[in-house]
């Protein structure tokens, strides 16, 4: 619409038309020179001698053409569109998935931008997994669309263009036990069309990332659980994917295992991969999403950088007194102050955490206040909560 709109603009336009000609004009009075040059007021060196060799017909009607399609893309995309930002990798439109009565995804606004490691959480039930199966295409929205790089998934085509640049992993990792690493890794890699020189350099490839080289011809039922989640990783990006939707995928991984997990997932975002990942596990994922969403009842009930989450939610000033009667002074305080949100006593440790909407500076003058009014305050200072702290405190914890 927004095009059609355009061009009838540019139809309408009696001024644009009239500075075309003008120039047209303006080029038809000049020579053509052989000579290369710039445009000048008394004699054209044409810039496309290269193409008209003096040809003065001949250039004066390419040029004619090629300064045309100039204006024209000027007038149908202004600067504004040349210069637009990359088009999300992910995008989704009131997505919603019905299964008879039962709403597993409720009209789901998501974007997800070129780089970014999105963290997907919330309770079991909340629609998480339904929700990165409609991403994969491994099941199909009630209503609503998906773009993936600005494409639209089309229902009830293959979309087999739009498929060659997601990377899956499902909760439950299917592999072959009766295939070695090698063999399962070839078969993949030949459904994604990589051809036999180009299949074996990136076998060894994705086994140097994952860490498994020393298992290339062993029989995957020979393999960890472990092994063979990190092999499954290796077989989602096989084909160069641009985007990586994994699901649950460190489940069960001892903290060792899990560590060396998560470190690869760190070099594919280092190589511009972008990544959905979603996990119950919320310290690993704070170590290396840079934007969170977190699902409830199967709607997206917070989504946004991880620093603007901490920077809102996650920030707590301590505050420690030494007795008991300075306690109950200090809460006086903190219940007429104004730029105190809410505070609450940590069992604990005995200290007091408090929601200040202050800044730095108005934080010290309550310091100031506390101590001029008699409270012996021993710890004064600013602590940082852990995502699962603010996952559990904001309360999301309704299942869909």
């Amino acid at each position: 619409r927004r095009l059609a709109a355009l061009r009838n603009a540019h139809q309408d336009s009696g001024e644009t038309l009239r500075r075309r000609t003008a120039l047209r004009n303006a080029h038809q009075d000049k020579e053509c020179s052989p000579r290369q040059g710039m445009l000048t007021k008394t004699k054209s060196e044409c810039i496309l001698t290269p193409l008209c060799k003096g040809n003065a017909l001949r250039c004066r009607s390419f040029y004619h053409n090629a300064f045309d399609w100039l204006l024209l893309s000027f007038v149908l995309f202004p600067i504004g569109y040349i210069t637009m930002t990359a088009a999300p990798v992910i995008l989704t439109e009131q997505l919603t998935k019905q299964f008879d009565d039962y709403v597993a995804v409720d009209q789901v606004n998501l974007e997800v931008r070129p780089g970014e490691v999105y963290g997907l959480i919330g309770p079991n039930g909340a629609g998480k997994t339904t929700l990165i199966r409609l991403l994969a295409m491994a099941s199909s929205p009630t209503i609503g669309d998906i773009y993936i790089d600005g494409q639209a998934i089309v229902r009830g085509q293959p979309n087999a263009e739009i498929k060659r640049r997601i990377g899956f992993l499902p909760d439950d990792f299917p592999l072959y036990d009766d295939l070695s690493v090698k063999d399962y890794l070839e078969y993949f890699g030949q459904l994604y069309y990589l051809n036999p020189e180009q299949l074996q350099q990136r076998v060894s490839e994705v086994l140097d990332l994952v860490n498994l080289q020393n298992k290339r011809h062993s029989l995957i039922s020979s393999l960890s659980r472990g092994m063979k989640q990190r092999l499954s990783l290796a077989r989602t990006v096989i084909h160069r994917p641009h985007l990586l939707l994994l699901d649950e995928p460190v489940s069960g991984l001892d903290p060792i295992a899990r560590i060396d997990y998560c470190e690869t997932i760190k070099l594919l975002q280092k190589q511009g991969i972008t990544i959905l990942i979603s996990s119950h596990i919320l310290s690993d994922l704070e170590d290396f999403c840079t934007t969170i969403g977190i699902m409830e009842q199967g709607r997206m009930v917070e989504s946004g950088q991880l620093q603007s989450l901490y920077q809102r939610e996650g920030q707590q000033l301590l505050i420690a007194v030494v007795d008991e009667p300075a306690d109950r002074n200090l809460e006086r305080y903190l219940q007429t102050h104004p730029l105190v949100q809410s505070y609450e006593r940590i069992a604990k440790t005995g200290k007091t955490g408090v929601t200040f909407t202050g800044t730095e500076a108005e934080a010290a003058d309550l310091l100031r206040m506390l101590v001029t009014g008699g409270i012996r305050v021993s710890e004064f200072h600013y602590t940082q909560e852990t995502l699962e702290d603010i996952f559990i405190r904001l309360g999301y914890q309704k299942t869909a």
